[in-house]
């Protein structure tokens, strides 16, 4: 695969004028001041009053044509009311303005032609300005005119002026940009929009024991386990090794839920009386608002709720009014820790889901979302390619969607989001999307909107106060390889309100303490991550406008677990990155002990004597040596935030094969021969890992055999060099047997031998446990 030019997927910083002024890096004092001002005509149409009947009947279905040029916006209609009341705002783009008088009309619904009512007219030249924090706008009473700028009967309640995006009336009004869009459900899919994750709780369930059950075959000892339910959420306790009516587990059970709280616990208790056929004991539901709430890891007391049997009566479940039986249990929901619902590795939000154990923030973010470029089209309309784009951010509990821009390759968003900081080391994650339910889009239902990119930017990254400008590359990695569909063009400002506490922050645990005391298991997190994601995406999609699960979790990385052959080279080549600097201090060590430099070696040794006659300089010697190489970087120290990097990923020399195997489904859904091929790769690329496993656990054997007797001549060699490597230090001073130790290793060239040492090959002979495995 021919590799993509480099420089396509690099960051680029900008100049862009914010807030009116350009940006130079310092921090801007306006209350907006992260994005470029765009200039919009505002109508505010509130209502009527005293319309003129039309119809025959004398009744009237009155509505309001907003127009300027060939911009046309409506509100909707009532039928039969001469005094509506329509509350609905109008934007037009400045930039798009081609007409002098805005024209203001009430019309009468028809089935043949819409009627004529009366108008007001503006001036555009008239209208004021009005730019936030100015209190909104007052709306007044406009006596309607014909078409003669004649008074008529009627009045018509407006406000028109001229703001910017900063305006209130922003979100909610209706843009000249859309007018090629149709619909209420449309309409409302365009829209800006603010959204909060819902509030996650771990809930445990600790099974302690049931009593007095009562099996339905009590010739035989009962084989009982808990079964318990939350909504998607189905999990069960091991089977009872006491085989008696009063069973004992004692086992813990770890769901999600999210309030609103709105389906109960649903708890069973099952006797598996066939390999394939289990009897229900028992069965009691138990609403979540009555459960109680933990901050830290000291227990609540037990509870015995009774189980209720229902049997078959005519074809009804009945409840059996008989003895009942009980099950002790302790419930509570866990408020000392964060519900995962993102990747540690670039999480948002590390706070505990109990709002009492919260710290106060550190600082705010900001970010202006200004505007995208070269974006790629995402589909066909009328028989031409199209992108209606949107933003969507997410950073801690609050998910923030920018409007659509119908129709339009370089789109201008220019909208301005904050939010609190409590921990540096997070990350926001911005994503670009194409808006696939517009103009009917959704009739069927099964519309996707399609992934146009994604940025993520490390806070801790970031200098405080500097407001950053760049250009994002937008890459998304498909069967075909990496590509880049655009570029993101964002302002980002982290202010910190107390340094002090931010650093402080660097000494505290990453998650909250309930993590570490009473910590959960691996498997757990993974599955009670994939509840946590599947929760919030389900609850994102109920919202209106609704955002929909495939953004939620192509935003929450819900899929990243998965096996990938670019992903597992990509972190086999970060991990040689981090040992290349071991591997250099080893090289450079060799050379030093060869004399590949002389003069290097003379002076190492000159040190080697300073630090052994005075060893409490090794320590300072350290740390200085530390702190000057820190001071020496900082010149070179990044001055852009990170971004995707394709090399890194592996993505720029992907084979096609392993792409195509990470887009696989799970399970697979490719031919067999292709997935025998993956196989065969697979236990190879296994082997090799598998080899060197084994010889890691050979060394540490060897190690083991030392003292273990299992080659009792080596250890009776080894014992006896203990022995008197012990007498020999004893008598001997410390330096002198570092200096002796020393000089022997970097000894010159001149008296080495090129055969492995005594000890090495002493090493190399002990025994393992090779031999005793097929």
């Amino acid at each position: 695969m021919q590799r993509p030019p480099q420089e396509d997927f690099s960051l680029k910083e900008t100049k862009p004028h914010l807030g009116g002024g350009k940006v130079t890096g310092d921090k801007l004092t306006s209350t907006y001041d992260l994005v470029e001002q765009m200039q919009y005509l505002y109508v505010r149409v509130v209502k009527a009053k005293d319309l003129p009947g039309k119809d025959v009947t004398g009744s009237l279905d009155p509505y309001v044509e907003v127009r300027l040029g060939n911009y046309r916006g409506t509100t909707r209609h009532f039928e039969k009311k001469s005094n509506p009341e329509w509350r609905q705002v109008f934007a037009f783009s400045k930039d798009r303005i081609q007409a002098s008088v805005l024209e203001v009309t009430v019309k009468d619904k028809d089935l043949v032609k819409d009627d004529f009512v009366g108008c007001v007219m503006f001036d555009l030249n008239e209208i004021p300005k009005r730019v936030p924090p100015d209190s909104p706008l007052a709306p007044q009473w406009y006596r309607l005119e014909d078409r003669n700028r004649n008074k008529v009967k009627g009045e018509l309640m407006l406000a028109v002026w001229m703001g910017t995006q900063a305006d209130e009336a922003f979100p909610e009004s209706w843009h000249s940009d859309a007018a090629t869009v149709s619909g209420a459900d449309a309409l409302a899919n365009i829209r800006s929009k603010v959204y909060l994750s819902p509030k996650l709780w771990y809930l445990r369930v600790n099974v302690i024991e049931a009593q007095d059950l009562i099996p339905g075959d009590r010739s035989r000892f009962p084989e009982v386990y808990v079964k318990a339910i939350l909504g998607n959420q189905a999990l069960r306790t091991r089977v009872s090794m006491s085989k008696t009516i009063n069973p004992m587990w004692n086992e813990d059970l770890m769901f999600v839920a999210a309030e609103p709280f709105e389906e109960p616990l649903i708890l069973s208790v099952e006797d598996r009386v066939a390999p394939n056929k289990d009897e229900v004991l028992g069965r009691c539901a138990i609403p979540l608002q009555y459960i109680d709430r933990r901050l830290d890891h000291r227990p609540i007391n037990s509870k015995w709720y009774n189980l209720e049997k229902h049997i078959m009566v005519e074809g009804e479940k009945k409840k059996e009014i008989k003895f009942a039986s009980r099950l002790h249990m302790r419930l509570y929901l866990e408020g000392g820790y964060h519900v995962l619902d993102e990747s540690t590795h670039y999480s948002s939000d590390l706070r505990p889901t109990a709002k009492q154990l919260w710290k106060s923030s550190i600082g705010v973010l900001e970010l202006g979302i200004l505007n995208a470029q070269g974006l790629s089209p995402m589909k066909t309309k009328d028989g031409r390619a199209t992108t209606d784009a949107y933003c969507v951010a997410k950073y801690g509990q609050k998910w923030v969607r920018t409007r659509t821009i119908i129709d339009s390759f370089a789109p201008k968003w220019n909208e301005q989001y904050t939010w609190e900081v409590f921990d540096p080391c997070t990350v926001i994650t911005i994503g670009v999307f194409d808006n696939c339910h517009l103009h009917g889009g959704d009739k069927s239902g099964g519309a996707r909107d399609s992934r146009i990119g994604k940025v993520r930017i490390r806070l801790s990254t970031l200098e405080t106060d500097r407001v950053y400008t760049h250009s994002y590359p937008l890459l998304v990695l498909h069967p075909a390889g990496v590509k880049k569909m655009g570029e993101i063009h964002l302002a980002v400002r982290f202010t910190c309100s107390s340094l002090m506490n931010m650093m402080h922050m660097y000494s505290q645990p990453l998650l909250p303490k309930m993590h570490y005391i009473h910590p959960l298991t691996v498997s757990q997190l993974d599955s009670l991550r994939h509840q946590a994601t599947q929760i919030v995406s389900m609850r994102l999609s109920r919202a209106e406008p609704p955002l929909r699960k495939e953004i939620v979790e192509y935003m929450l990385d819900v899929g990243s677990h998965m096996w990938s052959m670019r992903r597992s080279k990509a972190n086999f080549f970060r991990i040689m990155g981090v040992l290349g600097g071991l591997i250099a201090i080893g090289r450079w060590f060799d050379q030093i002990c060869h004399w590949k430099n002389p003069i290097t070696t003379v002076l190492i040794h000159i040190l080697f004597l300073i630090l052994v006659l005075y060893p409490e300089l090794i320590l300072p010697t350290i740390f200085l040596y530390l702190f000057l190489i820190g001071v020496w970087y900082y010149r070179w120290r990044p001055r852009n935030p990170p971004h995707m990097d394709t090399r890194l990923s592996c993505a720029d020399n992907a084979h096609p094969d392993e792409l195509d195997e990470e887009f696989d489904t799970f399970p697979t859904s490719r031919p067999p021969d292709i997935v025998r091929m993956r196989y065969d790769r697979l236990r190879s690329i296994a082997g090799r890992i598998q080899t060197v496993v084994g010889d890691l656990a050979t060394q540490g054997e060897r190690l083991q055999s030392l003292l273990s007797w299992r080659d009792p001549r080596a250890t009776a060699l080894f014992v006896i060099f203990c022995l008197i490597a012990a007498i020999v230090l004893y008598v001997t001073p410390f330096q002198v047997v570092a200096l002796l130790t020393g000089f022997y290793v970097l000894r010159h060239p001149r008296f080495r031998h090129k055969l492995p040492s005594a000890p090495l090959n002493f090493f190399r002979r002990l025994p393992a446990r090779t031999d005793c495995m097929l």
